[in-house]
């Protein structure tokens, strides 16, 4: 796993923000979609999309906690990784029709990073917020998406409700 793959699936975890206080589909409609999926690799075929849309629902509910991670075997059924010996080296091919293959990569990356950088993979701490981060600092400790948005909102707000109880004490 590298880390286009791990920004890959970072940017199809946050295809659904909130914006204006409504939530946004980057994939909600088919030429949207379609359009997406190209520009990640895909072919952008309607089964393609529908498939990538379905692992992207669950990978969403499975990180937010709402869905334990086994929903995610669905999307692996059938698929194989054959080993070959090439240029002097062990090379693994991935096995799954072309359909299906964003998907399963989505899945297979998100379950790397369950295995090498555990709990880095997480929503945004802002309440009203449906984007995701990963946190790749060295402490752990970042808590939002963005630091230019819902961090200084949330700071704010912390702020803002601080000097409130200050005045009604």
């Amino acid at each position: 796993m590298d880390r286009a793959q791990e920004d890959t699936l970072l940017e199809l975890l946050n295809t659904t923000p909130v914006v204006e206080g409504s939530t946004r589909d980057a994939l909600g409609t088919p030429s949207a979609g379609r359009a997406w999926v190209r520009r990640h690799g895909g072919s952008g075929a309607s089964d393609e999309l529908s498939c990538l849309i379905a692992a992207r629902n669950a990978l969403q509910d499975v990180v937010r906690g709402g869905r334990e991670a086994a929903c995610l075997g669905e999307f692996l059924k059938g698929v194989s990784n054959v080993p070959d010996i090439s240029g002097g080296k062990l090379e693994w091919s991935l096995q799954v029709p072309a359909t299906r293959r964003m998907a399963v990569e989505s899945v297979l990356t998100w379950a790397g990073l369950q295995e090498t950088k555990p709990g880095r993979l997480r929503s945004c701490a802002n309440p009203q917020c449906r984007r995701f981060l990963l946190d790749r600092s060295k402490p752990n400790s970042a808590r939002w998406c963005s630091m230019a948005e819902c961090g200084n909102r949330m700071k704010a707000r912390r702020h803002y409700q601080r000097v409130k109880e200050a005045q009604n004490s």
